[in-house]
């Protein structure tokens, strides 16, 4: 006979104690009264509330179904060790709701608020992908016109289609020597708008990348008072640039220049865990409800505690010392940009390529290799292959590295080291597109149009001149060159399997080898 689990003689209390959790029996009704585990006021509230909720002495018996780390796979295990299973608990309450914070949550969410100044801040745990497709779909209703460049993220086109947002696009500023665009003017949002008026249609929103992944910043002041004063919301993708505004060098942040929602990839060049974002609003143009549902119907509802203590963490670590805390890494960026700049067949990225904006960010290292002969692919192959120097992004001309908070004096004389070439090569210089693979796209059908039109498979030749049914970008960036509704031009594919060739990832493709692609059957 099994022992039973409840040892004769041990009768249970009426009132018993465990942990932090007192149960009370009464009239046979459970009742759980747990104690706020936040004390307000905490610096870090959810780091403190997970904290406590994971040293409490309780028998589990709630997802997740490792049961804090007494079933986690060894072979993670061995890797990461048990605390991170220990702490990766589920809606529990005293952790608070997401998607109607009480607690720690809503004093954590509003702790940032007050450091980036904002009016209020969401914590997200779909990356900035989620924060496109929510601020899209907050302030676009089928049938609305969306203002951006056409060089924007990937998330913004699926965030047309779920909202069936109709695009008017703007061909950002394009440098032939570097191969990349950088952001948008004033001037070109002001004739945009104009031209929307021409055809009896206002934008519903206007967004704008800055700064760009390769840190070109867009002057985001006189947009913002360009469309305030005609009662359009500004969203601005700065998800390149939560630590913007936090040092005297660095160029001020979105929400110093008065957007309406700004939405940050916190993860990126702050020190949350990867996935984890902020979304910031301000002003009262976009409706604050409309966001929560938003985010509601797009976030997980089993959101990742350990990703949204990072998010409180990695606050609390900038609210230290917000002024001076990336001192150290611009002085490395600086230190680095003007060693790199003396290499003989090297060039950086500075202001002077990209003058119609004000400023890039300098802890963003764009450099290329060109004049040695070298695309973007081949120079981080051997830079990375044979010197260990790992970066952020490759393009056709060059390569981007990031200095951030963890960046280290060895790291940055490695880097600089690397970039002297071992390399004798009398080639032609890397072949230059001299513009934009979409600068003559033409748009036939709407992204969500295109997205749920009949589709056929076509030979890759064939698909020049066909309605394309497939996004398809390289990656990173995740900037498409061929999105669902737009006619596939010769110059777009020529790039794709050009770039392809070269070493770029391509993404959205349902023929990773490009020898054929959707069109749609209409």
């Amino acid at each position: 006979m099994n022992k039973s689990i409840i040892e004769p003689g041990n009768k249970h209390d009426k009132r018993s104690t465990t942990g932090n959790t007192r149960t009370v029996a009464m009239d046979d009704d459970l009742i759980l009264d747990s104690p706020g585990i936040a004390p307000q006021g905490s610096p870090t509230p959810l780091v403190t509330a997970l904290k406590a909720s994971a040293g409490q002495d309780v028998a589990t018996f709630h997802f997740p179904g490792h049961n804090r780390g007494r079933a986690a796979p060894s072979s993670l295990a061995q890797l990461i060790g048990i605390r991170p299973f220990l702490h990766d608990l589920s809606t529990v309450p005293e952790l608070d709701n997401l998607f109607a914070p009480k607690g720690p949550i809503l004093e954590a969410q509003k702790q940032a608020a007050k450091l980036f100044g904002s009016s209020e801040t969401w914590f997200l745990i779909g990356g900035t992908t989620c924060e496109n497709q929510a601020a899209i779909l907050a302030t676009c209703s089928p049938g609305d016109s969306l203002i951006l460049p056409r060089n924007s993220h990937i998330s913004v086109f699926s965030a047309m289609i779920l909202s069936g947002a109709l695009p008017k696009y703007i061909i950002p500023e394009y440098d032939s020597s570097w191969d990349f665009a950088g952001g948008i003017t004033t001037s070109q949002v002001q004739c945009t708008i104009k031209e929307l008026e021409n055809e009896g249609r206002k934008a519903a929103a206007v967004f704008v990348t800055s700064p760009t992944y390769h840190g070109i910043c867009s002057n985001l002041s006189k947009i913002s008072q360009l469309c305030h004063s005609q009662k359009i919301p500004l969203i601005v993708d700065e998800a390149h640039g939560a630590h913007l505004g936090f040092h005297p060098q660095l160029p001020a942040s979105a929400l110093q220049q008065g957007p309406d929602l700004a939405v940050q990839s916190t993860h990126k060049v702050l020190s949350s865990l990867t996935q984890s974002s902020m979304l910031h609003m301000s002003g009262t143009l976009v409706d604050r409800e409309r966001i929560c549902k938003c985010l509601q119907t797009l976030q997980s509802t089993s959101p990742s505690y350990l990703l949204l203590a990072s998010l409180d963490a990695a606050r609390a670590q900038l609210s230290e010392n917000p002024e001076m805390i990336f001192s150290q890494a611009w002085e490395l960026a600086a230190e680095v940009r003007n060693l790199i700049k003396e290499i003989p067949g090297i060039s950086v990225l500075e202001y002077q390529s990209f003058s119609s904006f004000p400023m890039i960010d300098p802890l963003r290292l764009t450099i290329s290799l060109w004049q040695l002969g070298l695309s973007g692919y081949e120079a981080n192959k051997i830079l990375s292959r044979d010197y260990g120097v790992i970066c952020e992004l490759v393009d056709t001309r060059s390569i981007a590295y990031v200095i951030n908070l963890g960046t280290s004096r060895e790291h940055a004389q490695r880097l600089v080291s690397a970039t002297f070439l071992p390399v004798q090569r009398v080639e032609e210089s890397a072949e230059s597109t001299n513009c934009l693979p979409f600068v003559d796209s033409k748009i036939c059908l709407s992204p969500r149009e295109a997205f749920f039109a009949r589709k056929k498979r076509v030979n890759i030749r064939h698909s020049i001149g066909e309605i394309c049914g497939e996004l398809i970008c390289p990656y990173p960036p995740g900037i498409p060159v061929i999105i669902p509704g737009e006619i596939v031009t010769e110059r777009a594919l020529d790039y794709l399997l050009r770039v392809k060739m070269e070493g770029a990832v391509i993404s959205g493709a349902s023929d990773p080898l490009l020898s054929s692609m959707i069109v749609c059957g209409v």
